[in-house]
């Protein structure tokens, strides 16, 4: 089977670029045939072996010839771009169009897939169901809240739905979501887990002191507190620093991982509100994101919005509780075994779960946790549900 997958995001900086280097890594392991087109803003990019990666490139630091004059887009900011979808312009909006529909041809003429796997439902995917190849979407919620915010995409998105023969949804809410939209998209969408790295994500004896002199924190704190994902409104951030007023105490360090348009925001917050243990250490790789699980006490991730929260099963891997928002997509895997769900911006609800936590630290066994996201949520666990849904495909295709 012949595979092309495609992201309209880094992969760097992003949920769904996560995603996408996860399956595609597990598709070739499965030895399936396959190739990614992904956008671009730099040409520093993770080793993917020997798979063919067709980058589409925008303007950032890095100059390459060819590419488009304007960053990449975005549903609200990446850690290297901070422009989004709805401030583009007319010419932007088909120059952006235009260049993948001229590496996606180029794609499907020398690869000549049998099948299609994008992601977002949004304009790529849109363009992908002009080409009779059986595609497959899988929404991240993020397009969902970009649907939200400017309705004026309707256009692309019921093209791509009424286009694609299957819409993978990665949690329950992402799922609600979709249908509470387009009711016409129900009969395609099927939940499917998301899946972790565990070449990457697992339990290791990092040394606190050594992995906070990285950071140049050399005071010694007896918890951590992790916040890891982009500087976004919708990740709740604000709220988590706002709790951190209520449980700082000098022995506790909050963390915050991640890079976006809200950093400026979140130091000033963090300067108001006089925080002493607040600690911005910016966008951190999948490695260096391992060392900070491991010696973090407790990730907190009080998103407004969440799709699934990938986040919190790399961290659930490596072994620490997770504390996620009911609303969200973490409360398909988080229960007090694993950590605990609070609702949305609630703020004393957030400091209370935190500090039973950290008080009661024993109770969540490293070993458990680590196990309970491996026999789940790794990506071996669940690539096979993820190729029999395009074996389906295949075949209703070929039926019809």
């Amino acid at each position: 089977m012949k595979v092309l997958v495609i992201n309209h995001s880094p992969f760097i900086g992003s949920g769904s670029g996560t995603y996408t280097m996860n399956i595609v890594k597990a598709l070739k392991e499965k030895q399936e045939e396959v190739e990614v087109i992904t956008a671009a803003n730099s040409l520093e990019f993770p080793d993917m072996g020997d798979i063919n990666v067709r980058r589409i490139f925008f303007k950032n630091k890095d100059h390459v010839e060819g590419e488009l004059n304007f960053n990449v887009p975005c549903f609200d900011q990446y850690p290297t771009s901070d422009v989004v979808f709805y401030d583009m312009t007319e010419q932007q909006l088909n120059d952006y169009q235009d260049e993948f529909r001229r590496v996606l041809e180029k794609a499907i003429n020398e690869f000549k897939p049998d099948l299609i796997h994008t992601q977002h439902i949004w304009i790529w995917s849109s363009i992908v169901t002009e080409y009779n190849i059986p595609t497959i979407i899988t929404s991240h919620g993020s397009d969902m809240m970009g649907y939200d915010i400017d309705n004026s995409f309707y256009p692309y998105c019921i093209k791509a739905i009424n286009g694609c023969e299957k819409i993978v949804t990665i949690s329950k809410k992402n799922y609600e979501d979709i249908i509470s939209k387009f009711p016409e998209a129900k009969e395609k969408c099927v939940i499917l887990k998301n899946g972790y790295d565990t070449n990457i994500f697992k339990l290791s004896n990092y040394s606190r002191e050594e992995v906070l002199k990285k950071y140049n924190i050399n005071k010694k704190y007896d918890n951590i507190v992790l916040f890891a994902g982009r500087l976004t409104e919708n990740k709740g951030i604000d709220i988590l620093l706002n709790a951190a007023k209520k449980y700082e105490d000098g022995n506790i360090l909050t963390i915050i991982a991640g890079g976006g348009g809200l950093l400026k925001d979140l130091q000033k917050q963090v300067k108001d509100l006089n925080l002493q243990d607040v600690v911005f250490v910016g966008d951190q790789s999948q490695r260096n994101l391992c060392r900070l699980y491991n010696i973090a006490d407790v990730l907190a991730a009080p998103s407004r919005v969440e799709g699934f929260g990938l986040v919190g099963i790399e961290a659930l891997a490596c072994g620490i509780p997770v504390i996620g928002t009911k609303e969200g997509g973490m409360s398909d895997f988080i229960t007090e075994e694993y950590g605990d769900l609070v609702h949305i911006e609630n703020v004393e609800m957030l400091y209370n779960s935190i500090t039973k936590i950290l008080k009661n630290k024993e109770k969540f066994a490293r070993e458990k946790l680590a196990n309970f996201a491996q026999e789940n949520y790794s990506q071996k666990a669940v690539i096979n549900n993820l190729i029999n849904t395009y074996q389906n495909v295949l075949e209703s295709s070929s039926n019809n």
